[in-house]
């Protein structure tokens, strides 16, 4: 897989479960913050579930966070080599 394969709403889900377990912070709390349902939240950081959210999303997510929206997007290199 190279840069370009990536699914950006995996990683960026992937993302937003680590900066969230980083805070310290549960699913319902994050979708509490940002005006979503907890399913919302559980769905997305599910390996399985159907991802889906806007850039809106994305921005009151890394507020809730208290993080750089970019982060959000960084893609872990060293993984993308070893798959």
């Amino acid at each position: 897989m190279n840069k370009y394969e990536i699914n950006i709403y995996e990683q960026i889900a992937k993302n937003i479960k680590k900066y969230r377990m980083i805070a310290g912070i549960t699913q319902a709390e994050l979708a509490e913050k940002i005006g979503v349902s907890h399913e919302f939240i559980r769905r997305n950081e599910s390996k399985k579930g159907k991802k889906s959210f806007s850039v809106d999303t994305i921005w009151k997510i890394s507020l809730a966070l208290d993080i750089n929206p970019g982060v959000l997007f960084e893609i872990d290199m060293d993984e993308l080599i070893h798959q």
